[in-house]
């Protein structure tokens, strides 16, 4: 059996929860055998003892963490470290609890774009907002959902609508939706996917051109048939 050291593919993101709110930390983890994993808060062991109310899973490599209601003796530096035969890896990150709130806001808007057909595009979108904001894609007002042809990425305050492969029907107007309980804001842009032209525009016009001349033979040929006659 081939081993190898945990990785992590998605490590564990920085998390500003809204006092008396639910915070989850989550990472994903590869690793041959399956590793164990642990939590740390502040470099100490974190239990369901150690931390009433905390909610702690493993499966499938998705390690979460959960506290349904944080308080500010919540805050701290939270570690998950997972571990096998063939080694160990660590991915931490911070919990910061407040009081105050603040609205989606966007450091960095969608940007309208134009690529070819067969081309990956990545539409990105910074936002912040307190507590963290629930954001979504849409395109013409159907909200897209993470599939092979069009994933979501969150990392940090970035979010991402990657599409793999781009065709024509692709596109149109995309906008992102950012909520919380303090309010929402939307962010709007346009994406063109050019084709491959079946026929160019240039043999078009040769081919009508050709048409008209075969035409024009023709009708000189019967000109000259009548004048024969």
């Amino acid at each position: 059996m081939t081993t190898q050291a945990p990785t992590f593919t998605q490590p564990l993101q920085s998390v500003v929860a809204l006092e008396g709110s639910a915070a989850m930390f989550e990472a994903q983890v590869s690793g041959s055998p399956v590793p164990e994993v642990s939590w740390f808060r502040d470099g100490q062991v974190l239990s369901a003892a150690a931390l009433p109310g905390v909610q702690i899973s493993f499966s499938d490599g998705r390690a979460v963490l959960r506290i349904p209601a944080v308080t500010a003796a919540h805050s701290g530096r939270f570690s998950v470290r997972a571990t096998n035969g063939a080694g160990q890896a660590t991915s931490t990150a911070e919990l910061l609890v407040t009081a105050e709130t603040a609205p989606p806001n966007f450091l960095q808007r969608l940007q309208s774009s134009t690529v070819r057909q067969g081309s990956q595009v990545r539409l990105d979108v910074r936002v912040t907002g307190i507590p963290e904001p629930v954001v979504k894609f849409y395109r013409e007002g159907a909200e897209i959902q993470s599939s092979a042809d069009f994933r979501i990425l969150q990392e940090g305050d970035l979010y991402s609508l990657l599409i793999a492969e781009a065709f024509p029907e692709d596109s149109g107007t995309y906008s992102v939706t950012a909520t919380n309980s303090s309010g929402r804001a939307t962010s709007t842009a346009e994406l063109l996917v050019q084709g491959e032209e079946a026929v160019p525009a240039k043999k078009t016009k040769t081919i009508v051109s050709t048409s008209q001349m075969a035409t024009s033979q023709t009708r000189v040929q019967r000109v000259r048939l009548k004048q024969t006659e």
